[in-house]
């Protein structure tokens, strides 16, 4: 028996299928607005939906659109692109290009896939306490061999040059691409009709075009300036002690001092001068142990995570960091905010117990600590955290002094603690010389100590267990190696799952 197929209906081979891949805040929903518009300006029935994507792409969402000539009738479209079935993808950042590819709606066959090179990190690698980014370069191969064409370029930052969203750009590679049969005017009149920063977004969308044509970009009107370190001013006197501790800086082996120069920054804006000779104290001590042979690696790490550990986050660290107006420019310029808009923030605030107890007199604080009562009512008190509105005037200055108060912080029970750590950790460091791949290894340990409240404290349990493996396989020629295996594996994950299973390994030989 032949089995004979039915014939296709002819409309069905006209109808343009497209998708779009974006997550929230890149206007998915307007570029899908303005192909719809186009696509009906030269004679075609659309239809466009979207479904709302997975959390893990924090707002992930799915626009698809088919189009079809409308003279020979209207044909019934589908809610959502198939597998194999897709003649244009539009992926609005790498990722969503990858999961694109992995959801099958880009094959050799047929679809042309335009994908910008930016990143929006997943909640995933976010949440990773190391550098939990994707590697992008396998999705750029992946998509040189599964699309039949591939137009890639930053289309975010064509965007940003521009003043404009990046939906914008992606429509100018949607038209410079030539695969939809709409002229170029055709793609401007409908952002033309959207009323709303037309200007702005039809200069991202030009510029995008010319990239996807592979033709030269015309640089944006205004060329953001490169950022140069900020001058230091003040009174003269501190200026002459600035001006010490920098000479003494500059007379250091020049790999350490450009890494102690940015580490003397930090310290003085957290506390102060004294505080910065405090640190450069510390620093050459670790330099008259150090081998110039080697080329200062020790010195180096030093500089950079001895800064750090001084420079801890306590309770006046967050609220100052919190009311800075630098902070309030960047927020603002991140949100887009123009002249009228107004801004609400609010601000999370979740001390711990310890934190509350940490900002106390060091006696005062220990006995705090040492009580079960007061920890558990301190806990009650703050553990529902506090949502504060820095926009208004009595939650800003609250913060603003709680900011100021550094002159109380050296005398509290945190910096104690704090420093007790930090020298705990440079005692171990230098006493595994002359291993001197060990030493260095262990002085990189601090990285995992960082943040505030839970997430330092986390943070802190995992250096211990890898201090603590690093004394079972101080022995081994290759200790070196597995200490940096137990750091990798610290920041692996939140939980430490896989900072268990290395310190399995060590145990089942040590």
């Amino acid at each position: 028996m032949t089995l004979h197929s039915a014939p296709m209906d002819p409309n069905l081979s006209q109808i343009i299928k497209l998708a779009v891949l974006a997550v929230g805040g890149q206007g998915g929903g307007v570029l899908t607005g303005w192909i719809e518009e186009v696509a009906r300006a030269h004679g075609y029935a659309a239809q466009a939906t979207s479904v709302a994507g997975v959390s893990q792409r924090t707002g992930a969402t799915v626009y698809y659109v088919e189009m079809a000539p409308a003279s020979g009738g209207v044909p019934i479209f589908s809610l959502m692109p198939a597998a194999g079935d897709v003649d244009i993808m539009i992926a609005a950042e790498m990722m969503e290009a990858g999961r694109a590819i992995m959801r099958g709606f880009v094959t050799p066959d047929r679809t042309t896939l335009i994908a910008s090179t930016h990143r929006a990190l997943a909640v995933s690698e976010k949440m990773e306490p190391g550098n939990g980014i994707a590697n992008s370069d396998e999705v750029m191969a992946a998509a040189g061999l599964m699309a039949k064409r591939f137009i890639a370029a930053d289309f975010e930052t064509l965007a940003v040059q521009n003043g404009s969203v990046i939906s914008a750009a992606l429509f100018g590679a949607l038209a410079g691409s030539g695969v939809l049969p709409f002229p170029k005017a055709g793609f401007e009149a409908a952002i033309a009709k959207g009323g709303k920063g037309i200007e702005s977004s039809l200069r991202a969308f030009g510029a995008a075009y010319a990239a996807a044509r592979g033709e030269e970009v015309a640089a944006p009107k205004e060329v953001a300036k490169p950022s140069v370190a900020p001058s230091v001013k003040g009174p003269s006197r501190l200026l002459a002690d600035w001006e010490r501790l920098t000479a003494r800086v500059s007379a250091m082996p020049e790999p350490v001092a450009q890494m102690a120069q940015a580490g003397l920054r930090k310290v003085v804006d957290f506390q102060d001068l004294a505080y910065g000779v405090a640190y450069l104290a510390r620093l050459d001590g670790v330099l008259l142990r150090d081998d110039a042979a080697r080329g200062f690696a020790l010195s180096v790490a030093a500089a950079k995570f001895i800064a750090n550990a001084m420079c801890y986050d306590d309770v006046i660290r967050v609220a100052d960091l919190k009311t800075r107006g630098p902070r309030f420019a960047r927020i603002a310029k991140e949100m887009r905010v123009k002249g009228g808009n107004l801004l609400h923030l609010t601000e999370f605030m979740h001390p711990r117990a310890e934190e509350i107890a940490g900002m106390l007199p060091v006696r005062w604080g220990q006995r705090v600590q040492s009580s079960a009562v007061w920890m558990a009512r301190l806990g009650r008190w703050f553990s529902k955290g506090r949502h504060v509105r820095t926009d208004g005037l009595v939650s800003y200055v609250t913060l603003y002094l709680l900011g100021g108060m550094r002159f109380w912080r050296q005398r509290t029970l945190r910096h104690a603690q704090e420093v007790a750590h930090l020298e705990a950790w440079l005692s171990t460091a230098l006493a595994y010389l002359p291993r001197y791949d060990l030493a260095v290894e262990v002085i990189k340990c601090r990285r995992l100590v960082k943040g505030y409240s839970d997430t330092h404290a986390r943070g802190l349990s995992k250096f211990d267990r890898v201090l603590e493996g690093a004394a079972l396989v101080a022995s081994r020629d290759d200790a070196a190696d597995w200490v940096r295996r137990l750091r990798e594996a610290a920041l692996k994950d939140e939980e430490g799952k896989a900072l268990d299973g290395a310190m399995a390994t060590i145990r089942s030989f040590a």
